[in-house]
């Protein structure tokens, strides 16, 4: 069952609807196979099993998922009771419809929303919240767009996980191959992460929790992060 949440975002600067506007429906019938079984292992040196084994450490009964990409994770997640809330938020209505028929076995709602802003989800409402492969689609230095971690934390409830990954450009390994892919990528406005470094993400979870956990897997940063209770 799916319900919608009518809430317009203010206006969106150009470079963030760029971020998100290859998420077209062509194109998410491709994504997985193109990010899970190829950029992912092959450019980023990051299998999907540490995807996997995030979700599945980290996923409470009620989530939100900011980015929600295909749904492809949430599918693969066994949640810790039958009948989970899944809040989907997203900025492209494409990727809304397409996640939300994906995940229509469970209760799920569809919220407009853009990361940088205020979500529009009440505050403390969620077991947990993940940020998979958002950030680096997301334009300016982790210093700013890290804005995104906050909102996320102030929708989780006290106790609850702040999770998610990003590519880096600075800070950890990248193939050769990675960074002409990284390079293209950022030049045709899918990716703004020219500026994303690993201290500066570490610097930005620091800012917003006392306890959490970030490793590397090739140029993938994965983070878990615990509001206190």
């Amino acid at each position: 069952m799916t319900s919608t949440h009518d809430h317009q975002p203010d206006p969106v600067d150009q470079e963030v609807l760029d971020g998100q506007a290859a998420y077209h429906p062509r194109a998410l019938a491709f994504y997985d196979l193109v990010v899970f079984r190829g950029s992912a292992p092959l450019f980023w040196r990051c299998s999907p099993r540490n995807f996997l084994q995030m979700y599945a450490t980290s996923v409470g009964a009620s989530h939100l998922e900011l980015g929600v990409g295909t749904g492809y994770l949430l599918t693969r997640t066994r949640f810790p009771v039958s009948n989970p809330k899944i809040t989907l938020a997203d900025l492209n209505p494409s990727t809304l419809d397409f996640t939300a028929r994906r995940l229509a076995f469970y209760e799920t709602t569809k919220v407009v929303a853009n990361a940088l802003e205020p979500l529009p989800v009440p505050a403390e409402s969620h077991d947990s919240a993940a940020l998979s492969f958002l950030l680096h689609c997301v334009p300016g230095s982790l210093r700013e767009k890290g804005v995104a971690i906050r909102h996320a934390a102030a929708a989780v409830r006290p106790g609850g996980t702040v999770f998610g990954s990003t590519i880096l450009y600075a800070g950890v390994p990248v193939t050769r191959s990675g960074r002409w892919l990284m390079n293209n990528l950022n030049d045709k406005g899918v990716f703004h992460n020219s500026e994303d470094n690993l201290e500066d993400l570490r610097d930005q979870l620091k800012q917003n929790f006392d306890d959490f956990d970030l490793v590397t897997r090739g140029s993938v940063a994965l983070f878990r992060a615990r509001k206190p209770a």
